[in-house]
């Protein structure tokens, strides 16, 4: 029933975009699907702001084309990403679908990207398969084995041999824990427990307390953006710091845009991660300006910088194809794609679609009276891991 009601879809929308007059082709409609309400509301507001802040540094034409962004909030629930999906492409016209903040939201839209040929940017979440998908999906974010991993060498190199994983139980949070373990267990390490936490369930306090229970040297967290501050509140309740045990994670769990209301207990933490913003760089520098400027000084964190890139491939693909938005030109275009981000040097794979980056080694440390994550090793061009494995 539900292909059906695609392909219906599809062959509406091409019914709608023959009858459209000419001259309304100037225009590529971006629909740039969110949570901007609910518990992932953060994710939301950091993404779209991030994709306002390229429209107003670079213009509102790529291509000779228009860009028209059009926001609409998912509350994070997958059923209603898919109907707003379906209702952008067939009612508004819309040519580009963007944002999704997590992974069951992406999946949920990836059949009607794959019916209506639709490029689908997803600038937000994090599992790897998502590009699998459909072919019509590229990511300027990044996936979880792509920050997993370099964690694990790290923690191999600094005197950790005894590692807890917890993780949320969800794609990201497998993904994550399956290749920080790999990595850490070939470089020698072992694996006490692998601890996964129900995505919905706030209280972390029993799960930290089977961690000390196993007296780690170090435990390996992944947690969505935005719940790092509850968590970060528990790991010092429970006095794991206090026991010597150091907390290592992918970026999620120091969020920039949280990482202030942590206090001291984020202090020394280590992470993986793409961009910070303290990342330094005359172009991350120009952006958290602008950013905080247009934002009423919000501090600009990884999401917001998934969405500004969102945007720079999508104004990219389109001068190549000199303004065609239709799915196989814009897909063929993506592919090699390279620009100087906030975060760095990026590149689309032309093989997986997903994004090539340096993916930083971190440490939490007070700057001029704010916490920030201070970058102090660097692993270059990563491509994910899991893809170039499946090869």
């Amino acid at each position: 029933m539900l292909k059906g009601l695609l392909l219906g879809v599809a062959g509406l929308a091409m019914t709608l975009t023959n009858a459209v007059p000419v001259f309304a082709q100037e225009v590529v409609k971006v629909g740039l699907i969110l949570p901007m309400t609910g518990p992932f509301a953060s994710t939301g507001r950091q993404v779209s702001a991030g994709a306002k802040a390229f429209i107003a540094a670079k213009g509102d034409t790529a291509g000779g084309k228009k860009i028209e962004l059009i926001i609409r909030d998912d509350g994070g629930v997958a059923d209603q990403t898919r109907r707003i999906a379906q209702e952008l492409v067939v009612n508004e016209g819309t040519k580009v679908l963007a944002g999704f903040g997590l992974t069951p939201l992406a999946m949920a839209v990836a059949p009607v990207a794959t019916q209506a040929k639709i490029p689908t940017v997803v600038m937000a979440a994090g599992t790897a398969a998502i590009t699998k998908a459909s072919p019509f999906i590229t990511r300027t974010s990044g996936t979880l084995p792509q920050y997993s991993v370099p964690v694990g060498t790290w923690a191999s190199q600094n005197g950790i041999k005894k590692v807890v994983t917890l993780v949320s139980d969800y794609g990201p949070g497998v993904d994550a824990e399956k290749w920080f373990t790999k990595e850490f267990k070939a470089k020698g390490g072992e694996i006490a427990e692998a601890v996964r936490i129900p995505l919905q369930n706030p209280d972390f306090a029993p799960f930290l307390q089977r961690v000390r229970d196993a007296k780690p040297d170090a435990v390996f967290v992944f947690l969505p953006s935005g719940v790092g501050s509850l968590f970060m509140k528990q790991f010092a309740d429970r006095g794991l710091a206090d026991a010597g045990i150091k907390l290592i994670a992918t970026g999620d769990v120091t969020d920039d845009d949280i990482l202030n209301s942590m206090g001291k207990p984020a202090i020394g933490t280590i992470t993986g991660h793409f961009y910070a913003t303290s990342h330094d760089s005359p172009e991350n520098k120009a952006y958290v300006e602008a950013f905080e400027k247009a934002n009423n000084k919000m501090r600009p964190n990884f999401m917001s910088v998934g969405g500004y890139d969102g945007m720079a491939l999508i104004y990219n693909a389109l001068e190549k194809t000199k303004g065609d938005a239709s799915g196989p030109a814009f897909m063929e275009a993506v592919k090699g794609l390279s620009w100087t981000s906030p975060r760095g040097p990026v590149s689309i794979d032309p093989e997986t679609r997903d994004i090539i980056q340096n993916i930083y080694i971190r440490e939490v440390k007070e700057v001029n009276g704010q916490l920030h994550n201070v970058e102090f090793q660097t692993f270059s061009a990563l491509k994910d891991p899991e893809k170039a494995e499946a090869k």
